[in-house]
């Protein structure tokens, strides 16, 4: 055990932090990326999976039943090869943004249809009657007061998007896991590559784990 993490190979990593620093500004990046794609998706899916119209929820639960049971690296994987077929050359970060935000939206829509439930119907049918639109009384009446239900949940979602961008470590995509493997694959120092790797993403995903708790505290309290 103490030759896994003996000195010297400590010592090569300290050396070669300026790469493992480059793959951690690659996952954060993908991840406040692909946050921001699946916030969108999430409220658009969302509504759309209590929309009035039948054509309409059938269509949210295409796309929620197909990317929550099928697994994200085979999705990430299928997209860095079709892509290409298609005559779409994007950068591997873009197809890891894509990749994890499309899967991670199949979840927040959920959140935000669950939110939108818990709002009493009638929000919704006052905002009708006072002249808004469907999506707008979504937007301005009925979102705002589910969002006291849905921002933990979105919380741990958010949390679940910073480990999923590991997945660009099969498509080699630059990110923090991906330096890891590479790195300790060349000179075999495995132990101190990983256990640095998982540190960090622990420090991370804590963080924003207590972060989440006291949005829960506060919706509690109010």
């Amino acid at each position: 055990m103490a030759e896994v993490f003996a000195d010297y190979k400590w010592a090569a990593l300290f050396d070669d932090r300026g790469i493992f620093l480059e793959g951690l500004v690659t996952t954060l990046e993908v991840a406040v990326f692909a946050l921001i794609l699946a916030l969108v998706l999430g409220v658009i899916f969302g509504i759309a999976g209590v929309f009035p119209k039948t054509w309409v929820r059938i269509i949210n639960r295409i796309y929620v039943e197909f990317f929550q049971n099928t697994p994200l690296v085979i999705q990430a994987i299928f997209l860095y090869h079709a892509l290409p077929h298609l005559h779409i050359m994007i950068p591997v970060t873009a197809i890891g943004i894509l990749g994890v935000g499309i899967y991670s939206g199949a979840y927040m829509s959920e959140v935000f249809r669950s939110g939108i439930n818990a709002v009493p119907r009638g929000q919704l049918e006052s905002g009708l009657s006072q002249g808004f639109g469907y999506w707008q009384a979504m937007w301005h009446i009925v979102l705002p007061q589910a969002r006291r239900t849905i921002l933990p949940a979105l919380g741990n979602q958010a949390i679940a998007i910073v480990k999923n961008t590991s997945v660009l470590a099969m498509i080699a995509g630059g990110d923090l896991m991906y330096v890891s493997d590479s790195w300790s694959g060349m000179n075999m120092y495995y132990g101190p590559a990983y256990l640095t790797t998982g540190i960090i993403y622990w420090v991370i995903c804590f963080t924003m784990t207590k972060y989440v708790k006291r949005l829960e505290q506060k919706g509690a309290v109010g």
